[in-house]
């Protein structure tokens, strides 16, 4: 049997009564006077970075899920806290990181960050806006951007070919069954759950094994619409 793919999950931590088991003790990311520092995790303030795992645990039941914490009591966070959590992250073994947040500030330090977990293999996830400027990582090369798209029930992805994003998918809208994480966050976990059954299959797969497989069948092809057009057609 093959061994369960390895997940890092960059987000706001897991809350210790919430039942959800980690592959490795929780890292918590911080930067006091400039100086980067790893300290066991904290309990999850904000719940974010509990449903996140909640999502991804639920479309990949099989995965071993590890988490560095990069936001603490709130929704701030620097992109050298990501970067570093980033870091960490693939020196644990992942195949697969999923940021479900976006940042307006470009830092190099996060892009180097990226393009290092890319070269070594690793896929990654990223939330993606429906609306705005864009974000990092998402916006980074390589990255698969992931936004929510209503036409999708759960399992379903959307290849929106480079429109705002690479792919949409369930994103947990209270139509859809939604809970306390939605829009492109809830889209980015679920998204990731379902790339990780991909991983599954092939030890040696890697983000472009996941292009692939998601371009090759998907539930809609082309950016969501409003009306009878074409990109609200199910393939």
């Amino acid at each position: 049997m093959s061994p369960p793919v390895r997940i890092g999950i960059l987000d706001s931590g897991v809350r210790r009564d919430a039942g959800l088991e980690l592959a490795g003790a929780m890292r918590f990311f911080a930067g006091p006077g400039g100086v980067i520092q790893s300290d066991p995790g904290l309990e999850d303030a904000t719940g974010h970075g509990t449903e996140v795992t909640r999502l991804i645990g639920a479309a990949a039941p099989q995965a071993a899920l590890i988490h560095a914490q990069v936001f603490g009591h709130g929704f701030g966070t620097a992109p050298a806290l990501v970067a570093a959590g980033l870091d960490w992250l693939a020196g644990q073994s992942v195949r697969m990181v999923t940021m479900s947040f976006g940042l307006a500030a470009d830092r190099e330090v996060l892009e180097r960050s990226c393009a290092a977990a890319l070269e070594a293999g690793v896929v990654l996830v990223a939330a993606a806006p429906a609306q705005g400027p864009p974000c990092y990582p998402a916006a980074y090369e390589g990255v698969i951007a992931v936004t929510g798209d209503a036409r999708c029930a759960p399992g379903e992805v959307a290849d929106l070919q480079g429109r705002r994003a690479d792919f949409g998918t369930w994103c947990a809208s209270p139509e859809r069954g939604g809970g306390a994480v939605a829009g492109a966050s809830a889209a980015a976990a679920h998204f990731t759950g379902l790339a990780a059954r991909v991983l599954a299959g092939d030890a040696k797969a890697g983000p472009a094994a996941v292009l692939d497989h998601f371009q090759a069948s998907p539930a809609f092809t082309g950016a969501e619409r409003f009306g009878p057009e074409p990109g609200n057609t199910k393939r």
